[in-house]
Parts: C-alpha cells; structure tokens; sequence
C-alpha cells in the first residue's frame, strides 16, 4: 500500500509549473489584488470548471497560494448558474475548520472566479486509489472529521448532496476539507425536503432515486457508501449500468464483508437504512447519535476539531506550489486563461453581488467584519429559517426560548439579546471559538436584525443546575464532586485558552438532558465573559452577580480568573449546603455583598453538619 514514502516529490519535476507571470487583476468591494497564474489542478464537478493554482502578490496576503476555480457564464446553463452562485453563497457563509474556505470572488464580463483553499495534500480519492482500501483506523479519523464538517452544513441547513471521495481534500498535514458545492440546498428555501435528482448515482440514498423527498439525512447514507468504499476498496451498491445500480440501492440489500469489525458492521447497519428517519443522524440529535456510536469510542471529539490529533497519513509535499498529489493529466497542461464570451442579460443579474473579500483581507477597516456577522445576508430574518415557541428563560439584557428549525424539524433554544443594552460581540466570539468543548454550551447559528441578536443553541432539556438543587435541598458529597470536577475542568480548559466566564453560578450551568449525568452538563451564558487582552493579564470592567462575586470585582479592581475560582468555592457550598454562604436579599448593594465578604463569616458545618473535614479545608 502506498504512503508517504513511495514517491519523492522532487523528482516529479512534470508536476511543477513555475508562478511566474502576472495574470489577473481586479477590484472587487474595495479591494485590489494580482495573480500570478499556475499549474491547472483539474477540472471538477458537475459544472466542470477549470481549476488553477494562483499566487497573490498583492498586500495583505501578498505570496499566499490558492485554488482557483473558474466558470465561464456563457456556457452555463440557467439551473448550473444558479448552483455556481449557491455554492459561492454558500462557501461565503461556511467558516470550519473542515470545509474549504472561500476567500475571494470575482467575476470579468464573461467568467466567474472563485480563489479558495489551496490544499497540497490532492483528493481523497487519489489516495483511495494508490491503497485500494484503507485500515479501519484511518477509515474512523476521516469519517470522524467528516462527520464534524456535515453537522456543521445542516446546523446550517445546508444539504450536501454529493458526497464522495473526490470531493474530500486533504491538506499539507493530512486534514479533510469538504468541497464542491454546486449540488449542495440551502435551507433558506423554506422546504423541509429537497426533491431534485442530483449527486452521483453510486452515492445516492434511496428517497434521492425515487424522488420521495430527501432531507440531511440523505447525506448520512452517502457517508455510509463512503465509509464501505474506503473499508473495502468497492462501491456497495453497483450494477452493470445505472439503471441497475439504482435498483441495488433501492433494495438496500447489502452483504456485509466479514472481515469487517463488529463495530463498523454495525455502523453501516444503521446507516443503510432505506427509510431515512430510522436511518443513524436523522434523529432529533443529528450527528451526535454518529459520534455516539462504538465505532469511535476512540475518538476525542474535542480534540479533533481542534485539529489536534495526528492524521494517519501526511502528504510528503515540497515546494509550497508542490502539485505532486494531484493527477497529471491536468497538471502537464499550460495554463492559460482567456476572457470568455460575454453572458445574457439574465446572468448578469443573477451574478450581481457574486463577488466577495473574506474576513481579515480586506484592506480597509471599515469592511472588516468578525465571522458571526457573515454567516446570513441583511436580507435574511431569523423567521426564515426558525419558528419560535415559548420562553424558557429571561435574563437582565436577553430572553431565551424553544425554536425549532423549519429544515430539519429540530428543537434549539434562541437567545434573544437587545443590541441596545449589550454588545454581543465578545459572547459570539467566544461561542464560536470554544463552543466545540463537550461541556460548554454548542452555538449552532446567529442571526442580527439590526436591532437583536438571535444566537440558536442546543437545547438544554435537563434544565438548570440551581432547579436540581432547589429540588434536592442539597447534594451529597459524591455528587457534589462529581459536578464541580466536570466544571472545574472545563473552566480550567477556558483559562487556557484567556477566557474567563466571570458570571458562574447554577443558573448558568445547565444539563443537556434528564439524566442528571455530571457529563452532561453545559457552563452557558457567557454574556459577561471576557478573552483576556491586556499586557498584566487583568480585565478591569466590573460585572458581578450577587452571592457568586468576587471581593476583587466588587472593589472594581482589576481581576483576573481568580474570580472563577472564588465562584467555584461558592458552587461548591451551595450544593452542599443548599444556600449561598454569604446570606443576603435581592436589594443588597455592592457595599454590602462586600462587607459580609470582607468578614469572613460563614459556617459550612451549621447549615451541613455531616461536612467532611476535606470538604470544610476545601470551602475555606
């Protein structure tokens, strides 16, 4: 089987193209910007665009190398242009770190251009075909990362609809990137289901065949036959002609190789199912009944998305412009590119607004905009694409209540927050960044209005830590542990990373469901957190919450994440003794907060007499 070693990229000097000519400039939204044209990387998807690999030599990304894709518009048809712009809108929107960015978009009077990633590492399916099949565990850490990338897409309500292996890049380290998104749905048409015949045959789930109407779910099967292919080195469902194949696949009955593990047998079990709602991932949990499943009872999911764990393959690239990974009979080509026959009047309109700057490109500060703020259109309502039901919970600047997504059918909390009393810029940042932590609170979506916020998270069904205690009295010891454990250490994880919460106490700390499993639980609400920015580490904006604060805070001085820990000990009290120890009303003033601190006085044996000494030592 072929690796990293089979083959000397140095000595594939046809795979090389010197960048050395000026070729394209433009202006799009402010920004200018040369290419210097080089090899032709291929010739992809269903619109068969070429694609080239560029180099910019204008500021702020001056030498960086990427993909470019372009499309001529004359040659598209009506339904292929809309694709070409769906899958622009759609790349625009995307920001993970499994799916292939796009940084510009560009169009002359007869061509489109879109400028992405450059990812040395080719296709999956090159790879694929130099091994004939991998080993389940470079089969797991691909669907593994895969799997993060599609829950993203429909936590956006994107169908990807065309997955396969040539569709999967790899970076210089060996990462997945998903691509190609011409054949993708948005959910901003308002269906619940796609009905259109598209994909490729092989890949295709049973209700895209017939044409009964796919949701998500459909892209589920199509990780299945990918997860065959890359097991077994052939296509599950395949007859003499396509005709037959789509027969196979309507069947949906499929030998299972032996020489398989228990544990992936069961996985394509559950993902071949022909009728789609008892199929794995269509359940109101969507990915997460994937992740859950034995076959990757290894795999640190937080870890992964952070790019963390090594990938069991690194292409062996060299120069920078390395094109050794992809197949030569587009890399020998001369590159070359030519105006293009002007379009119709027709797509001139449909492609007014194609062209784009990614986030931190542009040059001028005032069309900077942080991620959350790209990911809908001004035009876009959060009524689009959510219906909202009743409230759940109602802060000091927020109010938060049950949604579902019009979609997929599925039930999120929205959190509904007045621009006019906060800036909710710091609470998304920090969502974005670290909300893949199994116990913080998962940020699926964010609208703004102009006027609200709309931040659509998972919804926490267990309800608030503070109920469980109401309803207890009290914890005991043992459960008490447990819970502060899993805090501790997800507050131990934001620290790491500069962030402080600034505001815990067990109305932000919520079970995701009724289980009163300790994992299961979710520190949320961070409106008064902060990324710690200063030179000396400390933030000085005074936010507290009565019972929880720290003495530091209330003196407005600057605090660090001690304020975190001083809140930890508070937590641990109040579930032990089922009050706050610092006893007080809700018209309490700073002053008087601080006074009853500054005392000292309180008693964890008189409201818990059973307290053992390690936990006394440990309040204190």
């Amino acid at each position: 089987m072929g690796r990293e070693g089979d083959k000397n990229p140095e000595d594939e000097s046809t795979h090389r193209t010197s960048l050395e000519t000026p070729w394209k400039a433009w202006i799009s939204q402010g920004h200018s910007g040369v290419l210097y044209l080089g090899s032709v990387l291929g010739e992809r998807g269903v619109l068969v665009p070429q694609v080239f690999l560029v180099r910019k030599i204008t500021p702020p990304d001056s030498n960086h190398l990427y993909a470019m894709k372009v499309l001529k518009k004359a040659t598209l048809k009506v339904r292929d242009r809309l694709r070409t712009k769906i899958e622009r809108d759609i790349l625009a929107d995307v920001n993970h770190p499994f799916v292939v960015k796009l940084h510009y978009a560009f169009q002359t009077e007869g061509k489109l251009y879109l400028i992405l990633d450059f990812l040395r590492g080719g296709d999956l399916f090159t790879r694929l075909s130099k091994e004939v099949m991998f080993t389940e565990e470079d089969v797991k850490f691909y669907l593994a990362e895969l799997a993060l990338g599609l829950d993203h897409l429909h936590s956006l309500g994107i169908i990807y609809r065309d997955l396969k292996p040539e569709n999967i890049l790899l970076d210089e380290e060996g990462h997945i990137k998903l691509t190609d998104f011409g054949l993708s749905k948005e959910a901003i048409d308002h269906e619940k289901k796609a009905y259109s015949f598209c994909g490729t045959v092989e890949y295709m789930a049973p209700e895209v065949v017939n044409r009964q109407g796919h949701s998500h779910s459909a892209d589920w099967w199509s990780y299945g036959v990918l997860m065959f292919e890359m097991l077994t080195g052939a296509l599950p469902f395949q007859g003499k002609d396509r005709k037959e194949t789509m027969t196979l696949i309507l069947k949906a009955k499929l030998g299972m190789p032996q020489f398989l593990s228990t544990e992936a047998q069961s996985l394509l079990r559950a993902l071949f199912k022909r009728n789609p709602a008892n199929r794995l991932g269509s359940g109101p949990d969507g990915a997460e009944e994937i992740k859950r499943h034995p076959f990757y009872s290894t795999i640190d999911w937080n870890k992964l998305y952070r790019r963390e764990i090594k990938p069991p393959f690194k292409p062996a690239v060299g120069q920078p412009d390395d094109t050794f990974y992809f197949d030569t009979e587009f890399t020998s080509r001369t590159p070359k590119d030519s105006p293009g026959v002007p379009p119709s009047a027709g797509a001139h309109q449909l492609f007014r607004g194609f062209s784009f700057v990614a986030t931190g490109l542009m040059e001028d500060a005032q069309l900077s905009l942080v991620p959350w703020q790209q990911l809908h259109g001004k035009n876009v309502q959060f009524s689009d694409g959510y219906v909202v039901k009743e409230a759940i919970g109602v802060g000091s600047y927020s109010v938060c209540r049950r949604c579902i997504h019009k979609a997929t059918n599925m039930e999120y909390a929205v959190k509904v927050i007045d621009k006019s009393k906060r800036d909710p810029s710091e609470e998304i940042e920090i969502l974005l960044r670290y909300g893949q932590h199994p116990n913080i609170i998962t940020l699926k979506d964010v609208y703004d209005d102009g006027k609200y916020v709309y931040l659509v998270t998972e919804l926490m069904r267990g309800g608030e830590l503070l109920d469980k205690i109401l309803r207890q009295k009290f914890f005991s010891e043992r459960e008490a542990s447990s819970v502060l454990h899993m805090i501790c250490k997800t507050v131990e994880y934001l620290h790491s990373q500069g962030v402080v919460h600034r505001d815990l106490k067990p109305s932000n700390i919520l079970y995701v469901d009724k289980s009163g499993n300790p994992e299961s639980i979710r520190i949320c609400d961070f409106g008064f957190a902060k990324q710690l920015r200063a030179e000396n580490g400390l933030l000085m904006t005074p936010c507290y919450t009565a019972n929880f604060v720290a003495p530091e805070v209330l003196k407005r001085q600057g605090y660090d994440e001690g304020c975190d820990i001083w809140s930890l000990g508070v937590l641990l009290y109040t579930m032990l003794a089922g009050c706050t120890p610092f006893a007080n009303g809700p018209s309490d003033t700073p002053e008087e907060i601080l006074t009853r601190i500054g005392g000292g006085k309180f008693s964890i044996s008189g409201v818990y007499p059973r307290a053992s000494s390690t936990t006394r030592t440990f309040s204190l």
